[in-house]
């Protein structure tokens, strides 16, 4: 009689390779998002209110962000570039010139990170997977969630998928909660109130964004 040998689902070792560790130092441009913004709304004739007025979000935290005390979170992020006309590629990690981007392991920039509205407290780190391609609708990222108890509910247009490389994500969709692990996926509307987080520590996701 032949045995079976259950392989697992996935290889976490093959996916550690793939995505390194995303360091805690300071990412490469960092500071770019609150100045783009920034330049972005004065280019457009918008004050800081009136920016506010249109996105629900306070004058106080638009302006920690273009100051870089904030540094806002991917949803705010879509939210801004849908108020101001702008692809959101362009806001997390500047405008590419070129046709399509291949991203070697060795080549993959962190490129910012993400705290809570008041800026206490660090929430995720991520890569830009395609920041050379001009004109794109959809952000693939690298993204390193940190665990968080304080919870910031996202709601704004556009969609997200997310796939989980390592640990363990714990996912709110409206009054939904699911826990995914390595291997599994998720894919809603990004309109849909929602919030991701680490369990536990920290975990490691594939994160599409799609924002026209």
């Amino acid at each position: 009689m032949n045995s079976t040998v259950s392989l697992p689902h996935i290889n976490v070792d093959y996916f550690q390779e793939l995505t390194g560790e995303i360091a805690q130092s300071e990412p490469v441009g960092i500071t770019g998002i609150g100045d783009r913004i920034q330049a972005l709304r004065e280019e457009k004739g918008f004050s800081i209110e009136e920016l506010a007025s249109m996105t629900g979000f306070s004058t106080e935290l638009l302006s920690k962000i273009e100051t870089r005390e904030v540094m806002p979170q991917l949803g705010t992020v879509m939210k801004l570039s849908k108020a101001l006309e702008a692809a959101i590629g362009g806001l997390i990690s500047g405008e590419g010139d070129k046709p399509y981007a291949i991203t070697r392991m060795g080549e993959q920039k962190t490129i910012s990170r993400s705290t809570t509205q008041g800026g206490q407290q660090q929430l995720y780190i991520y890569k830009g997977l395609a920041a050379e391609v001009k004109g794109r609708h959809m952000e693939p990222l690298l993204v390193k969630l940190i665990e968080s108890s304080q919870k910031e509910t996202s709601q704004h247009d556009g969609e997200e998928f997310i796939y989980v490389l390592q640990g363990t994500v714990v996912l709110e969709l409206g009054s939904e909660r699911h826990e995914l692990s390595p291997g599994d996926s998720v894919y809603y509307s990004s309109t849909t109130p929602h919030w991701l987080t680490a369990k536990s520590d920290t975990a490691t996701v594939l994160a599409v964004l799609y924002n026209q």
